[in-house]
């Protein structure tokens, strides 16, 4: 009984989310919400082509305080872009995401 308990304790609290460290699951974040325009790599083009590729954030916002923005509400000047606001766990998570990445 009780290496039955154990055996379901471990599926429960050993899903994909909590395998990850902050960058992937930065990345994982950005992919969802973010890819469909940005360019998230190191390399490539990004699909719309005014939004700006990932990999060069940290030359026009400092990181940590973008992270800070991303809690508060990130809302673009132009209407292709929606509003996005993240708990600090997952803004974190996207600030160490974007320090990987950085040209």
């Amino acid at each position: 009984m009780q290496s039955t308990i154990a055996v379901l304790m471990a599926m429960l609290f050993s899903g994909p989310a909590l395998a990850q460290g902050p960058s992937e699951r930065g990345r994982a974040l950005l992919e969802e919400f973010c890819a469909r325009c940005h360019a998230l790599g190191k390399t490539g083009a990004s699909p719309h082509e005014t939004a700006p590729p990932f990999r060069r954030l940290g030359r026009s916002f400092d990181l940590d305080e973008f992270a800070v923005k991303l809690q508060q509400g990130v809302l673009a000047g132009h209407p292709d872009m929606p509003e996005f606001k993240f708990k600090e766990d997952d803004a974190r998570a996207i600030g160490a995401y974007l320090r990987s990445v950085q040209e």
